[in-house]
């Protein structure tokens, strides 16, 4: 049992969470089910509801009151009368509810602080005591910036980087932690270190702005604690916290941190640590309590430890390490050495000439800095800083550096894998894992474009585009859904959706904020495809708003004459041909861009109101859509099918996005599009925009032989060109590093860039053969389409439903799959040569060859 898109049900924000269930191999299909609420008062059961919905079900009681916590069950029946045995119980908790049941305020350092310098963060803390014994505890805590918590000496939580990066002022995210095995009767002591973060720390272009979102640096905390004879103790953060300057000297997500040990007492949150002088009252703060919000996802956490595969001794006593993967997170260290000895980590994703490469990172120094205390070896890691790195430079360090001593910690939101794809080519099993390590990279809390240098922010294009893909590999539906929430935040009156969100300062190009093809469409097409893949309605239905406002605008933009063509566009952004310094030039028409993603919006708006009952809208948007389509061809679209725009990008934008309905118009782009893919060896001619589409629109029109050479090409620009020279991250250029060994020499080169890679999510359609055809998995279509040398492929994922796997290898005679439908869904099944099969849920193998002797 899982409650709304989270597995752990603790301190829950939505009254009513919605259910979903999956049911075990070989159940049979659901056709009733019976749940079951144990509240504290009374257990409810519903009786038997015949239905065979069984994912997002919505809560069959009473709404949740705050705190209120819930025992669920849920048993099944599958065509016969006898019920399923009840599943394990779980349990949903609610958080705070209510603004009104917050007491605590912002608490911290009450002195003056010079923003134009590094500014040391402060620890605040309180000392209680417990009279009784304790039965049950929560802390709820939140923060002006970063927090991690501790009581009577033990961290709270494993999380990072909390409460993680929301549009502050309208919605500041608290976590609920169970902290009933930290308290004890009698003396306790509650602390948090804080840091800067993306509230107050440096973000941004050309040296970035500070303070964005405010100056303080403040804990809210609330602690619960319900005792043996059910009384309540409650200690929130107010004026009788106290503050001090931390150990940590200097901390940026961007700059790294400055630890100085010498400053620190471990201790200093157990009940009878030293209070020393520097402990003073805290000053408190305000904040609208109806502005504290649950988290709709996981939060991040590390969730992998690397060790370097290569260790080298510079002659000047640096260490150079290399880990053998480019990934997101920070080092750990366990160092020991006399008082004062400085150690350095410099983080970098490439070598040039031998050393870091620190140019791509711009003015991110990504440098961590710990001082030894001279007292006997300390592990330590920074608290509130992630890097994007493969290399890592140490200096300083005391003696030889043993193995063990320094290790990578990996870092993104916690996401369940939900999808996994290998084939016979080891190529591109190696380009597919590249696709799964940007994305971790850059999931960090919102879906980010770089995670090394100056930059890291929420570029809507990109996730635009990279969505499919990602909702296949990761359970993303919390994380989107709490990341377009701020989308809307962020729209202007007009409709306009910033180019990244959260918005904040920017370069002159980007201020004032105006409306942008691809990027801005990810309001109508985002929502879509999540609903598609976690067939998630109310997810759509609470983001339509913002999508409708959004297609609004360009039709006023566009006016009568239905063709977007005035304004700032980005176009194809990094096509191939685009110098360094102009990234946005491209060989196809930005307004051909911008008018096909007008047309293509609209009609995921009719989709949208037609799933969503809203019969006006629908007719609406899906006649605005013809319209913008006609004009379209009348502007781009020659009487043969040629674009105005002779492009690959052009092609694959009109045929993806059903801009040609005359069967000759389509087969003629097809026929094009091939003849300049091979015109160009099949290397890689398109950018953002033409990349995700190029091998869809080639097999939808009988090219799927030269979609396999685009993807197995090589030579620079391809997919794979970046593999031959050891990537194991998406550039965000395809040359990146270029043949000769050296990098681009543009301002804007990043090794772990997720957008590129959307390619993926052919691989898993159309090479793995794996797609849903109905919202949520509930049918399926197995059809592998089997080319470019590969011989098998195995794809699996895990529908909200269960597992959905093919695997198919070529034989002498065809073709064997072996393919998995889960419980309470429907396979269609097309392999080549074969008529279509339907197939229900469970294990199944076929044969081509036998299929095509029993046809005959």
């Amino acid at each position: 049992m899982s409650f709304e898109h989270l597995l752990d049900g603790l301190g829950t924000g939505v009254a009513a969470p919605r259910l979903s269930w999956s049911l075990p191999a070989g159940a049979g299909a659901q056709d009733g089910y019976e749940i079951e609420l144990d509240r504290e008062d009374h257990v409810h059961r519903t009786g038997r509801i015949d239905s065979t919905d069984q994912v997002l079900v919505s809560w069959p009681g009473e709404p949740l009151t705050s705190r209120e916590r819930v025992t669920v069950r849920v048993r099944v029946w599958a065509g016969g009368n006898t019920p399923s045995a009840w599943s394990p119980p779980s349990v949903v908790e609610a958080g705070l509810l209510e603004a009104s049941d917050w007491s605590a305020v912002p608490v911290g350092a009450d002195w003056p602080e010079d923003p134009d310098s590094d500014r040391r963060p402060a620890r605040v803390r309180r000392d209680f005591t417990l009279r009784r014994p304790v039965a049950r505890a929560r802390l709820y805590v939140t923060a002006h910036g970063l927090y991690e918590a501790e009581i009577n000496g033990r961290r709270v939580g494993d999380d990072a980087l909390s409460p993680g990066w929301t549009v502050y002022h309208e919605r500041l995210r608290y976590r609920t932690y169970d902290v009933t095995d930290h308290l004890t009767q009698g003396a306790n002591t509650i602390g948090a270190w804080l840091g800067d973060g993306w509230y107050r720390g440096r973000l941004g272009f050309d040296g970035g702005t500070r303070d964005i979102y405010g100056t303080d640096l403040s804990l809210i905390a609330q602690l619960e604690v319900v005792h043996d004879d059910g009384t309540t103790t409650v200690i929130a953060t107010d004026h009788s916290w106290t503050a001090a300057p931390g150990p940590i000297l200097v901390s940026g997500l961007y700059e790294g941190e400055t630890f100085d040990a010498r400053l620190d007492d471990p201790h200093w949150t157990m009940p009878h640590a030293k209070r020393t002088a520097e402990w003073t009252p805290v000053a408190t703060g305000v904040r609208d309590m109806h502005t504290l919000v649950a988290p709709q996802g996981p939060p991040v956490r590390c969730t992998q430890e690397v060790s370097p595969v290569a260790v080298i001794r510079k002659e000047d006593g640096r260490y150079l390490l290399d880990f053998g993967q480019n990934l997101v997170g920070r080092l750990r260290i366990t160092a020991d050495g006399p008082a004062g000895t400085t150690i350095t980590l410099r983080h970098a994703e490439v070598l040039e000439d031998g050393e870091p490469a620190t140019r791509p990172l711009r003015e991110a120094h990504a440098t961590d800095t710990y001082i030894l205390a001279d007292d006997g070896p300390r592990t330590w890691q920074p608290r509130f800083t992630l890097h994007g790195f493969r290399y890592a430079e140490i200096g300083g360090w005391p003696g030889d550096l043993s193995d063990g001593a320094v290790t990578a910690l990996v870092h993104h939101t916690d996401m369940r894998r939900t999808g996994w794809f290998e084939c016979s080519d080891t190529l591109v099993n190696r380009l597919h894992e590249n696709v799964v390590w940007s994305m971790r990279g850059n999931f960090v809390d919102i879906p980010t474009d770089c995670p090394a240098r100056d930059e890291r922010l929420g570029w809507t294009g990109d996730l635009q585009i990279f969505a499919p893909t990602a909702s296949f590999l990761y359970d993303c539906a919390g994380l989107l859904d709490s990341w377009l929430t701020d989308v809307a935040i962020e729209q202007l009156p007009d409709g306009t959706i910033p180019w990244y969100v959260p918005v904040i300062p920017g370069g002159p190009i980007w201020t004032p904020i105006q409306p942008g093809a691809a990027w801005g469409d990810v309001a109508a097409l985002t929502p879509w495809v999540l609903y598609q893949r976690f067939g998630d309605l109310e997810l759509l239905r609470r983001h339509f708003p913002a999508g409708r406002a959004w297609v609004d605008l360009i039709e006023r933009l566009a006016g009568p004459s239905r063709l977007w063509d005035t304004g700032f566009q980005l176009g194809d952004w990094l096509d191939p041909i685009a110098p360094p310094d102009d990234p946005a030039a491209s060989r196809t028409d930005r307004y051909l861009v911008a008018t096909a993603y007008f047309a293509w919006s609209a009609r995921h708006l009719a989709w949208s109101a037609e799933a969503l009952g809203e019969t006006h809208a629908a007719r609406h948007y899906g006649t605005l859509a013809d319209e913008v389509t006609q004009a379209f061809r009348g502007r781009y679209v020659l009487p043969t099918g040629r674009m105005t725009s002779d492009s690959p990008t052009a092609y694959s934008m009109a045929l993806v996005f059903g801009l040609l309905d005359d069967p000759a118009q389509r087969q003629y782009a097809g026929d094009r599009l091939a003849a300049l893919v091979l015109e160009d060896n099949a290397r890689i001619a398109t950018g953002f925009v033409g990349t995700p589409l190029i091998c869809d629109a080639l097999t939808d029109t009988g090219h799927l032989d030269v979609a396999y050479q685009l993807l197995t090409q090589t030579e620079c620009p391809s997919w794979l060109y970046p593999v031959t020279q050891g990537a194991t991250t998406i550039w965000e250029r395809w040359d990146s590093l270029r043949p000769d060994g050296s990098l681009n020499p543009g301002g804007m080169t990043s090794f772990n860039h997720y957008a590129l890679g959307a390619v993926a999510d052919w691989l898993h359609r159309v090479v793995g053969g794996i797609a849903p055809t109905a919202p949520g998995y509930r049918t399926i279509a197995y059809k592998p389409r089997p080319g470019g040398g590969i011989t098998w492929a195995n794809t699996r994922h895990e529908t909200p439903y269960g597992t959905a796997a093919l695997s198919w290898e070529l034989t002498a005679d065809g073709l064997t799959a072996r393919i998995t439908v889960p419980e309470g869904c429907l396979g269609t099944v097309e392999l080549p040569g074969c008529e279509p099969l339907t197939l229900g849920p469970g294990d199944h193998t076929i044969d081509t060859a036998g299929l095509r002797r029993d046809a005959a």
